[in-house]
């Protein structure tokens, strides 16, 4: 695959505080990669580093075979921004900031009206809405004219900086619907967020930060083996006698936790769904039902973060 964003030894360093160290970044084409972590773990200095609007202190960086830093207006070409606090002209309508934007970023005015059009109906602004002024609107409606300003000059990446930040869980569902409409159309995209589930429910490959640092990278069932050592939680509803004493024998198996008195979650490194009923059934027990789902971004962090703990 093309790879469109790449760093090498990245770092940035304010004073004698280091903000971003050797980061080795690769996001492909067409995928959407979550950057995560903690305030202050560095997420923010690596898109303004991305977006040429700080230079690094050392390392190299490329965006679509640009240096960022070289030629920060042919990125800003082709590259969509939306910070967490988007700023439009209050008094305004949304029809007239877009309008505005578009002039900015020269678009003809022959193809201006044609592209507001599209964009607000692939971001579900309607007519009225868009004749109301921007003060009027909510910090979700805000969001989603963010997002169809980027839609203007039609970018081919586009960064997202905790982008569902202040929403409620309604606006920001809505707003991850529209983030994955964007992947489903080819758009390569980074996220950068502190919301595990969010980040989960997005993203192909997610980096996780740390002072500075990618400490893992992968997807979520990658960094599940790599933290956990298992990737999958198969939900047993079955009965009989010593059922987890016999499931911890199965090769694979990694945790059994009983959940109720005929549920069990069995954690695994594999799919193991076969060799669980097998055994059930070689025990005399019975069973009524399982069901696969995989570990949650939220035990990895979890567990990376006590581990770190524990070591200090």
């Amino acid at each position: 695959m093309n790879t469109i964003i790449r760093t090498e030894n990245l770092s940035k360093q304010y004073g004698e505080t280091p903000a971003v160290v050797d980061l080795n970044l690769r996001v492909q084409e067409g995928e959407v990669f979550g950057i995560l972590g903690p305030n202050g773990s560095g997420k923010t200095t690596t898109i303004l580093m991305l977006l040429g609007l700080t230079e690094p202190t050392s390392g190299r960086v490329e965006v679509l075979g640009l240096d960022p830093a070289r030629e920060p207006l042919k990125v800003k070409a082709r590259v969509g921004y939306l910070p967490d606090s988007m700023g439009f002209y209050e008094e305004l309508t949304a029809r007239e900031n877009l309008a505005y934007i578009g002039k900015l970023n020269q678009i003809p005015r022959a193809e201006l009206d044609g592209r507001i059009e599209e964009a607000t109906a692939r971001m579900g602004l309607s007519p009225e809405v868009l004749d109301n002024p921007v003060g009027t609107f909510s910090h979700g409606m805000r969001q989603r004219l963010g997002l169809t300003e980027l839609l203007l000059k039609k970018p081919e990446v586009i960064i997202l900086d905790e982008p569902t930040l202040g929403l409620d869980p309604e606006a920001a569902h809505a707003f991850l619907d529209l983030v994955r409409g964007l992947e489903q159309e080819g758009m390569t995209i980074l996220l950068a967020s502190h919301l595990l589930h969010q980040v989960q429910a997005v993203c192909d490959r997610v980096g996780l930060f740390h002072e500075g640092r990618m400490v893992l990278e992968g997807s979520v069932r990658d960094l599940a083996s790599q933290v956990l050592g298992r990737a999958y939680r198969v939900r047993v509803h079955a009965t009989g006698d010593a059922l987890q004493d016999h499931l911890r024998k199965i090769p694979g198996v990694q945790r059994v936790e009983q959940i109720s008195d005929a549920e069990l979650a069995v954690e695994c490194e594999r799919d193991l769904r076969s060799e669980i009923a097998k055994t059930i059934v070689e025990a005399n027990g019975n069973l009524y039902s399982m069901q696969l789902g995989e570990l949650s971004l939220d035990d990895v962090y979890t567990h990376y973060f006590k581990e770190l703990a524990y070591a200090a």
